[in-house]
This record gives C-alpha cells, structure tokens and sequence, in this order.
C-alpha cells in the first residue's frame, strides 16, 4: 500500500509518497509558502508523483494533517484529501499536527505537546511514555497553560514550551512530511475520518448589518 500524504496545516505545504512496507519515501516536494495552499498543492502532489515515478492511480491511501493550525491551510489540505480519495476509491485518514509532533520527539516519558496558538492561547495534548494519547487536544489560555506544564511531570515540547516553562528550549510546529506519512499508515480509517480539528473558530465572521433582507 503506498501512501499520499499531504501537510497543509501550517506555513509549509507539503506533499509525499510513501512505502510502509519499505518505510521508505519515495518523492516528496513542497516548500514553506505561508500562503495559497489551495494554489500551490496539487503543484506539489504532482512534483512528489514525478519523484517517486508513480501515477496517482498508485496511492492506496491519503494522508492529510487535519490540525490544530492554519485555518485555511487545513481546509484546503482535508478538501483535497477527500476529493482524492473518493475519486481513487481509497481511504483516507485525518492525523493531528500535536499527535505528529509528538511522533517525532519520539516515546519514553510522559510528554506534552503545546503550540502556541498566538493571542495569549496554546494548543496543548497530554501522551503516555508509549506514545499513546492520555487527553484529547485543547486549547488554554496561556496563563491556564502555565498552571498545566507546572503540573506536568514529563517532557515538555512545541512551540509553546519555552512560553510554559523556562527550562524548555525554544521549538517550532513544523511536522515532518515523512512523519505525517507514517502515522496515516498505522492510523485506522474509520476511526480517524480526515475532517478538520478547529479548536477555535475562525477569524472572520458574518457581517450581519451589511446582509441583504430576503424579500
């Protein structure tokens, strides 16, 4: 089974090939563009299928990171993922970016993971020492942060770390393509449906003064 994935959940819009039997990548391309993923992804979908020497017929599974993140950017990625995998007649599987960013600091002790999620706000998700989720992912305002990694006895990763806690080294959100493919490999479809995880809501919001009256 070869797996699609595809990250569009934050500045980077990425996309890969992958062989779990293998463990092995066998295209990838993709670039940090901050903006218009919607533009530059299947650019990059078609770059990482030239890389590897493969048709798109080849993908027996999508992968897409579904959040926390780019507003946009997850809507784009998750859109396209569903639109691949029901005109390949494959599956299609949602991994979260806190669960690959615990994936690549890698088992062994109790971990948190803590984005900063700007304006005051972290994105935060408890896992045991094997690795597996011991809390769903939320979002705290810092202070309430704070008072969590104080009460956390583990390691402490993510962008927001160095916010939590002064012993904690700065670190970015950037997942790992590779890391992405890897967990949409192992990750059972029907329990992990690709649908966005938007732990707030979106920025814009409905002009209601300027709506035009229904006759």
């Amino acid at each position: 089974m070869i797996v699609l994935a595809i990250d569009t959940a934050g500045v980077g819009c990425y996309a890969a090939l992958y062989d779990p039997d293998q463990d092995a990548v066998l295209g990838a391309a993709g670039a940090e563009i901050g903006r218009g993923h919607a533009e530059r992804l299947m650019e990059f979908v078609d770059a990482a299928l030239d890389a590897a020497g493969m048709d798109l017929a080849a993908a027996g599974r999508i992968a897409v990171t579904v959040g926390p993140g780019s507003f946009t950017g997850i809507r784009v990625g998750v859109a396209a993922a569903r639109g691949l995998a029901l005109a390949l007649g494959v599956p299609a599987v949602g991994v979260s970016t806190l669960s690959a960013l615990a994936a690549e600091h890698g088992a062994g002790a109790p971990l948190l993971v803590a984005m900063d999620a700007k304006r005051d706000e972290v994105y935060w998700q408890r896992f045991a020492a094997d690795g597996a989720e011991a809390s769903p992912p939320a979002l705290a305002a810092l202070s309430e942060a704070r008072d969590i990694a104080a009460g956390h006895e583990g390691v402490l990763a993510g962008s927001a770390a160095a916010l939590l806690r002064d012993d904690a080294a700065p670190a970015a959100d950037g997942v790992s393509i590779v890391t992405v493919a890897r967990l949409g490999a192992r990750l059972d479809p029907s329990s992990h449906q690709p649908k966005p995880l938007y732990l707030r809501g979106p920025d814009a919001k409905p002009q209601a003064g300027f709506a035009i009256r229904r006759a």
